[in-house]
Formats: structure tokens, C-alpha cells, sequence
């Protein structure tokens, strides 16, 4: 019978599986994951006491009672209802068979993991050497007989008990895992696997040295496991690789199946590869011959590309470039003197090409060597440090202040900031004062005389006509208009007759020894 998938809205699961494409390991050959990450499960596996073999009848629960109409897929039998979902409610909520969600495709892998077919029942053994089915016969016997049970969960009805695993005290009145084999109880959280630490699946146990296990657990300490097939080896002889143990001949290349039993193999991600399916699947191709980088062959790589090492040479001379410096250029390589020859660049400063593995320093469009890439003037190297272009020279800050930046006039000192400028020359602005008082001009009303600045006071005391009125000087600072006659000057306020006071600005006047008047004072001081 072929496998029958069913599509569902959390999984799809497979339920027979004779059929399914498994050969002599417990992985898939089309997908290569484990077994189990099928969700595969049998419709023969529903009754776990017949599955292990064990007399009896499945079921001491109520009659007519089925966990189904619940939504379990499964219950410890014996309870009543309230009781079971107080079970269900001391377990972690992916260890409760409920149907449809994640917990019961849970307790379908766990099934298949902890009860292996294989382990329990001789014609589920497809690898077993007839010579050796008495001795799978005896062990399964003896492990059917000594270890194997089923627990039972049962209310606790004395008080001062305690867990048989945690030691931590059983609550009277609540439910626990009676292992008979051992005469505990446990809290049904702690019925778990000495080695996977998983829950015991559907309660079933082995005892070994007192100690609780899976079953496949249980017979792997009395038993090695293939890893191929996932059956036991009741055999004196099998394959021990990989720290794992095989049927002779199930040591298996991952990819095609051929066994690896006195063969070359190559390890890749925990799996074994015979060496045809590795260099075919892994191996790199030669950028140069096109043929596969064999296992023997070393690898030589250069920008997810690959070469064999005889086949590592320069594209123009066909030198060997192993352990010698290169250059690649549009996907070819070259030796050291051909790429220089053929592509190099060279430096603005010495004119020397930039051999392979030179360093370099660029700015712009220009190039130089890091010996080469120093100041005009001082011949420093400049490195990382702060630089000035100026045309096709690089300097250094302080040599290009030294040569290019602007002066003051006066103290012949760099102006960083806040210079002033006069007559087209720069002036720091503690430098730009009067030539008299020294007092600073910057922002200030000024005047000069012969090329020197003098404050508006400065230079009326020292040179600006007075007025022949008030004896003040006559500046023209701002626009003030003046008037002159013969030797003597005026202020415009100041030209005013002296006998009535009034303007004469734009008047007629007369003279009159020191002063001048009007024509009316005039007239009256001649009557």
C-alpha cells in the first residue's frame, strides 16, 4: 500500500508508510530530514499496549468512554473525566494530545521516537540477519518481561508521599504516575526519560539500574543503534564512524546511498559523502582549465573564484603566482610586473608607477605614493593630517599660512578672523587705529591724512579749518557745509549777523571790522 497524504490546516501527515521512500537509513531520500519530521504515524500504532506487546486490556476506564469525544487523542485510562483534565493540567500545554493542535502531531512524533516499531515487534526488522533473530527474539523477551510497563495515574491517597524523581512532596488528593516496576509515584510533569528528558509517551517506560527511560533509550544501553537504518545491531560486527554506530554496509553516502564501509569519505555538515557525489555536489570548478577542484587537488581562491594551484598563473605570462603578490583586473589576475606594466597608475609626485600592493593616497583625480604625499614647501609627509590644495601643489596648514594667508599691514601677523580692510589692504582690528590716539577705528567714523587714519577728533584738532565764530573745527565729517570770506571761515550755524543774530547763509552782508552784519543792522548803525 503506497503512502496516502492528507492535506489539513496545521500539517500534513502520512499514515502508512511501508512504502514510503526510506532505504537503508532514518532519513528521507528526496528531502533528507529525519523520519519523524514527517509526522509520520501508523493507523496499527493507535493502541500503545498492543503496539509493545503487553497482555491485558488497554483500557480500565468507564464504559463507553472515548477520549475522542473529549478532543483527546489520547487519555490515561482509569480516570474519570475531572480527573483526567486535572492530569492534562499539570503537564506543559504541547505535551496534551488534543486534537488538531500541535500536541497531538507532539505525541505522533513522540510515538515514533520512543517506541520505534523496530525495537518491538522482529517483523518490523527489515535489516536483521536471520542468524541473529534469536537474539532479537531474547532481548525483546527479556525487556517485554523485566523492564517494559505502562504507568498508571492514579489519585494520591496517603499523605508524607514524594515524587520518585524530584523528591518534592506528592499533594494528597491529586493525581500521580505509579511506575510498578519500581514501586513509585511520580508528579505526572516528572515522568520523563532519563536520557531525552521527554515525557514518556502515552505512559509507556523501561526500567534499567532504577532508572526511568523510552524505550529506545532503554535498549540503546544494552544495544548500539544503527544510525542508518534506526534498527538494533544484534550483531558482533558493525561499523563504528563518525562516533556513531552501522550496519557493516549501512555506512552510506548522504547522497547517493553506495556504502562508505572501507572507503574514502568526506565529511561535510555532519553527513558523510563518497567522494564522486562530494567533488560533483561541493567541489569548485577552475577558472582557468573549467574542471572540478577534486579532493586531492588544493583549492586556491581569489573573489568566489577558484583555481587548482598549478593552474594559479598570470594571464600574460603564465607564471605561477602561488605564494607571490598579484593584481586582478576584469576577472584575470597578473603577476606583480605585468599588471604594473599594463594597468598600473602612477604617482603625481615622483612618476613612478604603483606597483601591486603599493598603498596609495588619492585626492580627487590625483594620486601619490604615502612617501611622495608631502607639503611643497617643508617636504613633510603629510599622512592623515589637515592639507591646502592650492593649483597643483599640496601644503601643509602651516606652510601654506607661512606663504599664502593674509597679513596685517601694521603687525605683519596672520589675520585668522575679523580683519579690517583699508585702502585695499588688511588690518587685524586691533591694529586699525588712529595714527594720533591709538584708539581703534573698526566701526568707527574716520578720516585720513597722507595715508593715515585719524580718528574724527584726532584729525579736526590737528587739521580741519575754524570756525572764525565758535573757534571749533570745521571737519566735513557727515556732509557739514562752510563758509569762507578772504581768510576767515564759518560753520553754516555759526555765519550769523552779529548784531540781529539771524542767518545771513545765502544773504547779503557787510563787514564791519571782526564782525559781519546784515544790511539792516547795517543801515541802522550809519543813522
Amino acid at each position: 500500500m503506497g503512502a496516502k497524504w492528507e492535506s489539513s490546516s496545521f500539517a500534513t501527515r502520512c499514515f502508512t508508510a511501508e512504502d514510503f521512500p526510506y532505504h537503508a537509513r532514518k532519513n528521507c531520500t528526496s528531502c533528507k530530514c529525519p523520519r519523524e519530521a514527517h509526522d509520520v504515524c501508523h493507523e496499527e500504532w493507535v493502541s500503545v499496549r498492543s503496539r509493545l506487546g503487553l497482555k491485558g486490556e488497554e483500557s480500565s476506564s468507564p464504559v463507553g468512554f472515548d477520549p475522542r469525544s473529549k478532543g483527546l487523542a489520547w487519555a490515561p485510562p482509569g480516570l474519570p473525566a475531572h480527573k483526567i483534565e486535572e492530569y492534562f493540567s499539570m503537564l506543559p500545554e504541547i505535551s496534551v494530545p488534543r486534537l488538531g493542535t500541535p500536541g497531538e502531531r507532539y505525541r505522533d512524533r513522540q510515538l515514533a521516537i520512543q517506541l520505534p516499531k523496530q525495537d518491538l515487534a522482529r517483523a518490523y526488522c527489515r535489516h536483521l540477519n536471520p542468524k541473529h533473530a534469536s537474539s532479537a527474539d531474547d532481548f525483546m523477551a527479556a525487556r517485554n518481561e523485566i523492564a517494559l510497563d505502562i504507568g498508571n495515574v492514579q489519585e494520591v491517597l496517603e499523605r508524607d508521599l514524594y515524587c520518585g524523581a524530584c523528591h518534592a512532596p506528592l499533594k494528597y488528593g491529586s493525581v500521580a504516575v505509579s511506575a510498578s516496576k519500581l514501586d513509585l509515584l511520580y508528579h505526572p510533569a516528572c515522568f520523563r526519560c532519563t536520557e531525552c528528558k521527554e515525557l514518556l509517551v502515552d505512559l509507556a517506560y523501561c526500567v534499567h539500574d532504577d532508572t526511568l527511560f523510552c524505550e529506545r533509550h532503554y535498549a540503546e544501553q544494552l544495544k548500539p543503534r544503527c544510525a542508518a537504518c534506526d534498527e538494533l545491531i544484534f550483531s558482533g560486527e558493525y561499523t563504528k564512524a563518525m562516533n556513531k554506530d552501522w550496519h557493516s554496509g549501512h555506512f552510506c553516502c548522504w547522497q547517493c546511498d553506495e556504502s562508505l564501509t572501507g572507503q574514502r569519505y568526506v565529511l561535510r555538515e555532519e553527513h558523510p559523502y563518497c567522494i564522486k557525489c562530494y567533488e560533483s555536489v561541493f567541489a569548485n570548478g577552475c577558472e582557468e582549465c573549467n574542471k572540478i577542484i577534486g579532493i586531492d587537488s588544493k583549492d586556491l581562491s581569489y573573489k568566489d573564484k577558484h583555481w587548482h594551484e598549478a593552474c594559479f598563473l598570470c594571464n600574460r605570462c603564465r607564471v605561477s603566482l602561488v605564494d607571490k603578490q598579484f593584481g586582478s583586473k576584469v576577472d584575470k589576475i597578473y603577476c606583480g610586473n605585468c599588471y604594473d606594466a599594463q594597468f598600473a597608475s602612477r604617482c603625481d609626485g615622483c612618476g613612478e608607477i604603483f606597483r601591486a600592493g603599493t598603498k596609495k593616497m588619492e585626492y580627487k583625480t590625483r594620486q601619490w605614493h604615502e612617501k611622495c604625499f608631502c607639503c611643497v614647501v617643508c617636504k613633510n609627509p603629510i599622512g592623515t593630517k589637515s592639507f591646502i590644495p592650492r593649483e597643483q601643489e599640496i601644503y601643509c596648514a602651516g606652510c601654506y599660512e607661512d606663504k599664502f594667508a593674509t597679513r596685517c599691514v601694521k603687525c605683519n601677523k596672520i589675520i585668522t578672523s575679523g580683519g579690517v580692510t583699508y585702502k585695499n589692504e588688511p588690518w587685524h582690528r586691533d591694529c586699525f587705529t588712529c595714527s594720533n590716539c591709538n584708539n581703534s577705528l573698526a566701526g568707527q567714523r574716520f578720516t585720513s591724512r597722507d595715508d593715515k587714519p585719524y580718528c574724527a577728533d584726532c584729525f579736526g584738532e590737528l587739521f580741519a579749518k575754524r570756525c572764525t565764530a565758535c573757534s571749533k573745527p570745521i571737519t566735513g565729517i557727515g556732509g557739514t557745509r562752510f563758509i569762507s570770506f578772504e581768510d576767515r571761515h564759518w560753520h553754516n550755524d555759526c555765519f550769523i549777523c552779529a548784531g540781529c543774530k539771524t542767518s545771513l547763509v545765502g544773504r547779503g552782508f557787510i563787514t564791519d571790522n571782526e564782525d559781519i552784519i546784515c544790511p539792516e543792522c547795517a543801515k541802522m548803525k550809519l543813522m
